[in-house]
């Protein structure tokens, strides 16, 4: 299938290849360790997970990781769940990203950008003088490594400060965006429940300013564990009764003192969506993350001390937290507080320009709402520094391909990557060495065995099978909060396939080497035996400028059959009538298949997400199957929570 599409949309010259931080990598991993000298990228790849300790053995030397006491050996026990990484040694994440202030003291760590677009610089020194204060205050309220610290907090250069100041002292973060409800915020921070919170009074979205006062609040009465509250007076008003102000926690001038914990011990915990539950309090380690991150950012993404690292995020979305990852590699971090589209909608390009960005990420649904709205980001703006624009979240279209390299530049490389909460990093996506193809990832990343599997657990080639990881990595989770028999961490990804990681989602790996992702797995159309994933539909239907979304839902009937509705939402002025409803249909019979087109094509006043912008495929299945809302769906977790009610009475209708 995809290995008939031959020829690459981009190609790195020898050049690029030459100086390629992984073609480096590669020749001195092949006169220290063994690895291949030869074969480029496929063979560092099989060495790498063929010879998984002497890799990350490698990885560890090759950035100069500083264990303060030394490893008995790199993978004590290879079993999954429960694979334990560098048994004996200690070390600390926030020592690690804040190297570069001994050698690039006045140089910017961070740059800050509001919705004024003017990028406003944060020193090394600055950001290490900071953090040295605040750890200091964190350990004089008596945190101690392992006690949870939490952030209500935006894209801010505090949020930066806290959770290094954190880390420094063994603590382990967890954040969630201010532009969550309170009782999303508490569904997560009650199950971890922290000794401290930073939280804002308010923030700017969309040109207005939005007051969280009353919501922070409720967090304080209904976090009981809470020693200390920080505010921070982004809408400029004062602090609350009891709480600290930043200014007075920063304000010292020490340098920090690094708790030297082990490489297990927690980092932070990360959040699934939660959206049939409460969410999955996902724990990660100091020095799992540590590696795996140099690993991601130093080798896959190219970064280093010269260059800007942008990345569209909030702080409840992994990616905030893999951004912040950029300062282990010394790079500068650009954090973009605000609207994707405000004033319009190539807001993030000329952040990107006004931060001379090197590496810009954002959502393949941004990159398509920019291609509807008929922007020209290469035109319109200066993105000359831009050597590379990622995207994630969901697959990026071949039309999105083709729009970025149309629009932006020819010589750009375009990283889709895949990955997850899960592992707050990516299984598959950028290779600075590889060419790019079309609607495709360019391969699985280094130390990952990653393979597509029928459900014997058979290994396909060039056909859509289940994506799964044969081999531990270092930033699986250590475990979940409140799992003390790790029931629920072991059934949420092996209990497919005993000991092999199953994320969830449909892939298939092309016999060239690259990847295609195909939706999720567990919410994956299957009419007749032939499954389908739903990202193929909506990147066919989505091209029609009169829908502005959709989402394609196969539900399983009582008698045997199944029924597979497409929902609409037009864009402004449509009508769903029988010449749209027939271009719909014909799109995709003549796009995908006869197969993939729908039962019905229903019109939707809105398509639901959880609060991270995935669309909830299987709450709507299961509301369509009947099952009450309350039970459905974990209502703090969906951006909408009235478009639910819409598939709760057309599931009552249809019954």
């Amino acid at each position: 299938m995809t290995s008939a599409n031959p020829s690459p949309l981009w190609q790195p010259d020898a050049d690029r290849i030459a100086r390629a931080r992984i073609t480096q990598f590669q020749s001195w991993a092949a006169e220290h360790h063994g690895a291949p000298a030869e074969g480029g990228y496929p063979a560092l790849h099989r060495w790498s997970v063929d010879e998984l300790e002497t890799f990350w053995k490698a990885v560890t030397e090759w950035f100069d990781v500083r264990f303060s006491a030394p490893y008995a050996r790199v993978l004590g026990d290879p079993a999954m769940p429960g694979a334990q990484w560098f048994p004996g040694a200690t070390l600390n994440y926030a020592e690690h990203a804040l190297r570069a202030a001994d050698t690039r003291a006045d140089e910017p760590a961070l740059l800050h950008v509001d919705e004024t677009h003017e990028p406003r610089p944060v020193t090394w020194s600055e950001l290490r003088r900071q953090v040295g204060s605040l750890a200091a205050e964190l350990r004089v309220l008596g945190v101690r490594p392992g006690d949870r610290v939490s952030g209500y907090l935006p894209n801010i250069p505090e949020a930066v400060v806290a959770l290094l100041a954190t880390a420094a002292v063994g603590g382990v973060w967890t954040s969630c965006a201010p532009d969550f409800g309170a009782r999303s915020v508490l569904d997560r921070f009650q199950q971890i429940e922290p000794t401290v919170l930073f939280t804002v009074d308010g923030y700017r979205y969309g040109g207005k300013e939005h007051d969280r006062r009353d919501v922070v609040a409720e967090l304080r009465r209904e976090l009981p564990t809470l020693r200390a509250v920080v505010h921070i007076p982004l809408l400029g008003t004062g602090a609350p009764e009891g709480a600290l102000e930043w200014s007075a926690v920063t304000s010292a001038d020490v340098h920090p003192t690094f708790e030297q914990v082990p490489f297990d011990h927690p980092l932070w915990v990360l959040y699934s969506s939660g959206t049939t539950g409460l969410p999955k309090a996902i724990v990660q380690s100091q020095g799992g993350i540590l590696v795996e991150h140099l690993k991601q950012l130093g080798l896959h993404c190219d970064l280093g001390p010269q260059d800007r690292f942008f990345w569209y995020t909030s702080t409840g979305w992994m990616m905030w937290n893999f951004l912040v990852s950029g300062l282990l590699t010394g790079t500068t971090i650009v954090l973009y507080d605000g609207s994707p589209g405000y004033p319009d909608t190539g807001a993030q390009w000329r952040v990107a320009e006004r931060t001379a960005a090197t590496l810009f990420g954002t959502s393949a649904a941004y990159v398509m709402a920019c291609r509807k709205a008929d922007i020209h980001p290469g035109r319109d703006y200066d993105l000359s520094r831009v050597q590379c624009v990622g995207t994630t979240g969901s697959p990026l279209p071949p039309d999105g391909f083709r729009w970025l390299h149309d629009e932006v530049r020819e010589d750009l490389w375009i990283a889709s990557v895949s990955g997850g909460t899960d592992v707050c990093s990516c299984f598959a996506g950028a290779v600075p060495t590889l060419p790019v193809h079309i609607g495709e990832l360019q391969a699985p990343c280094l130390g990952t065995d990653l393979q597509s599997w029928d459900p014997s657990g058979e290994r396909l080639i060039d056909e859509v099978g289940e994506l799964v990881v044969t081999n531990p990595m270092p930033s699986m989770p250590i475990h979940f909060w409140n799992d003390p028999d790790g029931t629920r961490y072991h059934d949420s990804y092996f209990d497919t396939y005993p000991g092999v990681w199953r994320h969830g989602d449909w892939i298939t790996l092309t016999s060239r080497g690259s990847v295609q992702i195909h939706g999720r797995s567990d919410s994956t159309l299957n009419r007749q035996g032939v499954r389908m994933g739903s990202a193929d539909i909506y990147e066919a239907v989505e091209r029609l400028p009169e829908i502005k979304e959709s989402l394609v839902i196969g539900v399983e009937q009582p008698d045997g059959g199944y029924w597979m509705p497409l929902f609409v939402q037009l864009a402004p002025g449509a009508a769903l009538d029988e010449a749209l409803l027939t271009r719909i249909k014909q799109t995709i019979r003549e796009q995908l298949s006869p197969r993939h087109v729908p039962d019905e094509v229903i019109e939707v006043p809105g398509v639901p997400h959880t609060l991270t912008g995935k669309r909830i495929e299987v709450p709507i299945k299961r509301l369509l199957q009947g099952t009450p809302l309350e039970k459905a769906v974990n209502p703090g977790s969906i951006d909408n929570l009235d478009l639910l009610r819409f598939y709760e009475d057309l599931a009552r209708k249809r019954a």
